[in-house]
């Protein structure tokens, strides 16, 4: 009898259909069954010894509000018997929907409930489901948006140590990081098999893109650093891995069920008895050609547009032609949010990496690119390259043409008659919280009524040393924006044709951010995971605020 390995995650959802994700442990049909007769079922597909199913349910109400069961060949396996947690849930958006909630964050590090003290303190995410729980009647986000580091594939729970010491030898590389795709897969049982949130992600729909942890610190962050990489025995295998298990744990379930069905890859995966080597040929050409593979999504919830952007695989890495996004991706983010001006309130573009940080971080990442592509000569170039991989100098101000484009796109998607009531830069990785506002030169920006906010929330579980805390409120301080226009002069680089203040923060510990948006109108709120005595968490209300002009 099939049984059910991880899940169910709820992960696309519109107002008439869902998927839900699920791998059993071993081949079977997958069913799922909701309280109102909406259903869908389809076999498993295997990779790599695992079996999967992402399975389309049909025929759901608008507006509505279904419990759900999980059966594997005929035989229930969720809810899990005995379980303590309410139903499973459909909820289906109203049509139209008359508010859309967002929860976001990013950098969830997981560690295995084996009795070890958490040095992270109280996981935000785990948090929220643990309130959730308690309260069956509790507004719950509309999506869940996972910035990326979803895994730390370079940063290991003691108990995965240990577990991989008995898999191989650590004293050869990489070590104590995961090597394979069984490894790959052990790191998301681990993450998600957490009770409290294998419950949340069965009932609340998410939205994921990588960062580097999912791959590897410092992924793509430079044509130099990939070479070395490439040199390396072990490289290869952890990449097309690390790919792989990305393609089938997170990427399938951000797809609507209209686009898996013209997808190439998840046609040939479902054909094949193993579709192994097919995952593994697409991911061996993703990483050879990050253009012929585009992660990036798009995904509309009522009037509100998310815009999901791969700031990791899209890269372009010469120093001649540095960008964020190829220019294909680059095209792909302008036509989505421009397309039908006037059809959404809201534009959200999810990017794991700040597009504006400190002014003190923004300036040292322009001023370290120019060193890098030579700017001030092959010694200064050398250097460039050694500070940019050691400090992670490679968020959007490092690619100083993508920063540009992207500032570009913004303006000209917050002008016009048609215009958003606001564009939101969703991002994380920095592992802290805050809100920053940008202004433009007179009659060059968006319309004085449109709202334009980066927010960033990091980490929901994870943790950022004193000193870098104190960089980070010394880099937005007027003495640290100040040291930064001597970097800019250093390295010749041109001024921002933006300029942008911290309204907000910042905030360190495990954090989640709520969007709630209501026609032209939104709020925000950010929320702390705190340690209660006795051991329990929960979480707290740091920051209420309007998002609407």
């Amino acid at each position: 009898m099939a049984g059910l390995r991880l899940g169910p995650l709820l992960r696309y959802v519109d107002g008439s259909t869902a998927t839900v994700w699920v791998e059993s442990d071993r081949p079977c049909t997958a069913e799922v069954r909701c309280a109102d007769g909406a259903k869908g079922s389809t076999h498993t597909f295997k990779i790599a010894g695992h079996h999967y199913a992402l399975v389309p349910v049909e025929g759901l109400a608008p507006g509505t509000e279904t419990a759900y069961e999980v059966l594997l060949d005929g035989h229930r396996v969720w809810p899990l018997d005995a379980s303590p947690f309410p139903p499973s849930t459909i909820r289906t958006p109203a049509e139209p929907a008359d508010e859309v909630r967002v929860s976001f964050g990013s950098c969830r590090w997981a560690i295995s409930p084996t009795g070890e003290k958490d040095p992270m303190g109280p996981d935000a995410l785990d948090t929220l489901a643990v309130r959730l729980a308690a309260d069956p009647q509790a507004r719950r986000p509309d999506v869940l948006v996972l910035l990326g580091d979803q895994v730390y594939a370079d940063m290991v729970s003691p108990a995965t140590k240990r577990w991989l010491a008995e898999r191989r030898d650590l004293s050869e590389p990489p070590g104590d990081q995961v090597a394979d795709y069984e490894e790959y897969a052990h790191l998301y049982d681990e993450s998600w098999l957490d009770p409290e949130v294998r419950w949340l992600l069965s009932t609340v729909p998410s939205c994921m893109i990588f960062d580097d942890h999912d791959v590897i610190d410092d992924w793509n962050t430079s044509a130099a650093w990939v070479a070395e990489m490439r040199a390396t025995p072990w490289w290869n295998e952890r990449i097309r891995s690390g790919l792989m298990s990305y393609w089938v744990y997170q990427h399938l379930g951000n797809l609507p069920p209209s686009e898996l069905a013209s997808d190439p890859v998840y046609a040939a995966v479902r054909a094949s008895d193993d579709g192994t080597d097919a995952l593994r040929a697409f991911a061996a050409r993703a990483d050879e050609d990050p253009a012929s593979t585009r992660w990036s999504y798009r995904r509309d919830f009522g009037r509100v547009r998310l815009l999901m952007v791969d700031t990791r695989a899209a890269r372009v890495l010469d120093e001649s032609g540095r960008a964020m996004l190829d220019a294909a991706e680059a095209h792909w983010l302008r036509d989505q949010a421009l397309d039908a001006p006037g059809s959404y309130d809201h534009l959200l573009i999810g990017t794991s990496l700040p597009w504006l940080l400190p002014h003190l971080v923004h300036d040292v990442e322009g001023w370290n690119a120019a060193l890098a592509r030579g700017e001030r000569g092959p010694r200064w170039a050398r250097f460039a390259e050694d500070l940019r991989r050691r400090s992670d100098l490679e968020h959007w101000p490092a690619f100083p043409e993508s920063f540009a484009a992207l500032t570009d796109l913004i303006a000209e998607a917050g002008s016009g008659p048609d215009a958003p009531a606001s564009v939101c830069v969703l991002s994380g990785d920095v592992h802290h919280a805050y809100v920053a506002e940008p202004s433009w030169p007179r009659g060059e920006g968006p319309r004085p009524d449109v709202r334009v906010l980066q927010l960033t929330c990091s980490p929901m579980h994870n943790s950022i040393h004193t000193a870098i805390r104190l960089g980070f409120r010394f880099g937005w301080s007027r003495v640290g924006r100040a040291l930064g226009r001597r970097f800019a002069r250093h390295g010749r680089t041109a001024r921002a044709k933006v300029d942008w203040r911290r309204t907000d923060g910042p905030w360190f510990g495990n954090h989640l951010m709520t969007l709630t948006l209501r026609g032209r109108s939104g709020t925000l709120a950010l929320d702390r995971a705190r340690a209660v005595r006795g051991g329990s968490a929960r979480l707290e209300r740091v920051r209420d605020s309007a998002i609407s002009t």
